[in-house]
């Protein structure tokens, strides 16, 4: 059973962890930037959270469901490192002003609707809104964050999509998530969903191919919706260039599918959405090269 707690080390040894098959036979990169679960002891300490709420920001379990990537062929990256402490789905330098001791830099951007939300690249609040800290931190601890967490996690990241391309002329990047219960119903109201396929509205990813991946989990007996509520994040939207050979979509699973929300644990759900996803994986492996050739 799993124990509902972060796991604590004195720093991260590895900000990141990157499965590579033997020998990538597909252009496409899969990865995994909030499953992440490795919390710092010193972040722990100075939390005014408990471990579990800590994890509420978490895409728990979210790399292992898509565990089945290396296997057919393909990398997965996935970050160690938790939202919480430092999101590799934000800008860099996302920043909240008021979190912190000293004045920041006037080329941080601290007016973006994340920043607003709280949930900048070191978020003030987890994602069921609760703050994080007891006390403002320093600029300084931003920069190193984003140094040994965020900056290593896209250094590996634009390198697996550029190794790709170069190999095979072209990459079809997953970005892949989860969302919680309250997330899982549309703006207009819809019943409760399963999967969101995020393309930024078809801007980041050709619509033929977040088709064939909405037509696959349909198949499956998932209901899908797209763009709504999740259209996709910071990954999704830079590294997505479709006119550059770069295809993005990000994949939005919802956790009660899998998972008990409410004790960060899998569910007898669990086996039975990673075999489906593994399937899904299969398929777009098999016909990635004709996929992104139009």
């Amino acid at each position: 059973m799993d124990v509902p707690v972060p796991v604590t080390s004195p720093a991260l040894a590895s900000p990141l962890r990157l499965s590579r098959p033997a020998a990538q036979t597909t252009p496409m990169v899969f990865a995994s930037p909030h499953s992440g679960s490795n919390y710092p002891a010193a972040f722990v300490t100075s939390a005014r959270l408990d471990p579990l709420d800590l994890r509420r920001s978490e895409d728990s379990f979210v790399d292992e469901l898509f565990g089945a990537a290396p296997a057919c062929g393909v990398p997965l990256l996935a970050a160690t490192f938790p939202r919480a402490f430092c999101d590799a789905n934000r800008e860099p330098w996302e920043l909240d002003p008021a979190m912190f001791e000293d004045v920041l830099p006037n080329w941080v951007n601290t007016v973006s609707p994340r920043v607003g939300a709280g949930l900048g690249t070191i978020a003030r609040v987890v994602a069921s809104g609760e703050a994080i800290y007891r006390q403002k931190l320093r600029f300084a601890e931003a920069e190193q964050r984003v140094a040994t967490c965020w900056q290593p996690f896209h250094d590996t990241l634009s390198r697996l999509i550029e190794e790709t391309r170069a190999r095979f002329g072209a990459c079809l990047l997953v970005d892949c998530h989860s969302m919680p219960a309250h997330g899982c119903v549309g703006r207009n109201g819809a019943g409760s969903i399963d999967f969101v396929l995020g393309d930024a509205h078809g801007t980041a990813c050709a619509p033929r191919i977040t088709r064939r991946v909405e037509q696959l989990l349909l198949d499956l007996g998932y209901t899908v919706r797209r763009n709504d509520p999740y259209a996709g994040g910071y990954i999704t939207r830079h590294y997505g260039r479709p006119r550059e050979g770069v295809q993005a979509l990000q994949i939005e699973v919802a956790r009660r599918l899998y998972m008990d929300e409410a004790r960060i644990e899998r569910s007898v759900g669990f086996a039975t959405v990673h075999r489906d996803i593994g399937a899904v994986i299969a398929t777009l492996t098999d016909e990635a090269h004709a996929l992104l050739a139009g």
